[in-house]
């Protein structure tokens, strides 16, 4: 699979991991050009069981990925239409095809994410950010609408009712320590401990099965909306697609035929026992 011929980021693969840099001066402007380059990455990713992460940052020191480019709102219409004629914008179809990719993936985040930027974050699987680099804001209150890329939707899942409201109302910068505190991102760095960090998650989530980190997200996605009986049928469910896919069975087995769970050293020694057993397949 090549992964070529973009405008507006360039992309990397190393040991199973997608480095997706954009580099679309002056701002990374969310426009045409970026989704489109989304969209084309999606399809080559949706088909690449060899890719296990995809990890998006950015060239530029200052900015993630900027706002949605307002060129593309400033001609939709004035007349008000029904929940049944609703359309969903070509930024809400892309992100959320982002969100469904079977890979994990993180966002990178060493400078601003605003507006559309934050709601592309935000539809990433999880979020690292540089204190006094980055900033988030929703600013499209101000503006008369409201986020429009998923961005109320997604912010209530991961921050609650209360700090999403806050969040969308204020139209304020909100630095990487109150994103940390609020939910909106996994955790906040200094400048220079973000790489290793990102690093050495993505090596390891790449390590392991491709169809088992895909059955993990799509239930932990899955179990938002559902009650706890149908929650826990569904991870039944994902359960038989991992041991029908994956090398699982071989492993329980090699670990069972060496009675590895009864050693007090093993028991000891998982973090490391789990990248070791990669070698039975």
């Amino acid at each position: 699979m090549e992964y070529k011929n973009f405008t507006t980021f360039g992309v990397d693969i190393i040991n199973g991991v997608a480095w997706v840099t954009f580099d679309f001066p002056p701002v990374n402007v969310q426009g045409q050009e970026m989704l489109a380059d989304l969209a084309s990455l999606c399809l080559r990713l949706e088909r690449d069981r060899s890719v296990k992460v995809v990890v998006f940052q950015s060239a530029n020191p200052d900015i993630w990925v900027c706002h949605y480019d307002t060129d593309l709102l400033r001609d939709m219409s004035e007349e008000a239409v029904s929940r049944d004629e609703a359309k969903l914008l070509d930024l809400q179809a892309v992100l959320e095809r982002v969100s469904k990719l079977p890979q994990a993936t993180i966002a990178k985040l060493e400078g601003y994410a605003r507006g559309g930027g934050h709601e592309f974050a935000l539809a990433c699987d999880m979020r690292f950010a540089v204190r006094g680099k980055y900033k988030l804001m929703q600013m499209e209150v101000a503006m008369g609408i409201l986020p429009c890329g998923g961005g109320t939707s997604r912010m209530a899942r991961q921050a609650g009712l209360g700090r999403a409201l806050e969040i969308v109302l204020s139209a304020r910068d909100f630095s990487a320590d109150e994103a940390e505190a609020y939910g909106t991102i996994n955790k906040a760095f200094d400048a220079n401990e973000i790489g290793p960090y990102v690093e050495e998650l993505a090596s390891r989530i790449a390590k392991w099965p491709a169809d088992s980190i895909n059955a993990c997200k799509k239930m932990v996605y899955e179990s938002i909306d559902q009650p706890i009986d149908q929650a826990l049928k569904s991870e039944a469910y994902w359960l038989y697609q991992c041991t029908s896919h994956t090398p699982t069975i071989k492993r329980f087995v090699y670990a069972d035929d060496n009675k590895a769970q009864y050693s007090m050293e093993n028991q000891h020694n998982w973090n490391q026992l789990v990248v070791d057993i990669q070698e039975i397949n």
